[in-house]
């Protein structure tokens, strides 16, 4: 299974691709500064339970870290994934 993520930044959302279809995305918010608020996630039925979610989560979050923006999780999956992943507490707005 090959995944893929990407933002959309037309439709401000980070989506995820299996073997070429999409299996899902995050939405997001530009927020104040370099701050952007992840507002909601989904996964397509087809591809629960294979971990889609949080290989999008981590996606999303990585780059959001790696450039330099932070994170106000509003969405309530990646807000328990970033509690079950500590070493992404970095990337939460203060």
């Amino acid at each position: 299974m090959s995944t893929e993520i990407t933002d959309n930044a037309e439709r401000k959302r980070y989506e995820i691709r299996v073997d070429g279809e999409l299996a899902g995305f995050a939405a997001y918010e530009p927020a104040e500064g370099s701050t952007v608020a992840l507002t909601h996630t989904e996964v397509d039925p087809a591809f629960e339970g294979k971990g889609v979610g949080g290989r999008l989560a981590r996606g999303a979050l990585d780059d959001l870290r790696a450039t330099g923006r932070s994170v106000i999780p509003v969405c309530p999956f990646i807000k328990s994934w970033i509690q079950r992943h500590p070493d992404y507490h970095d990337v939460v707005a203060p």
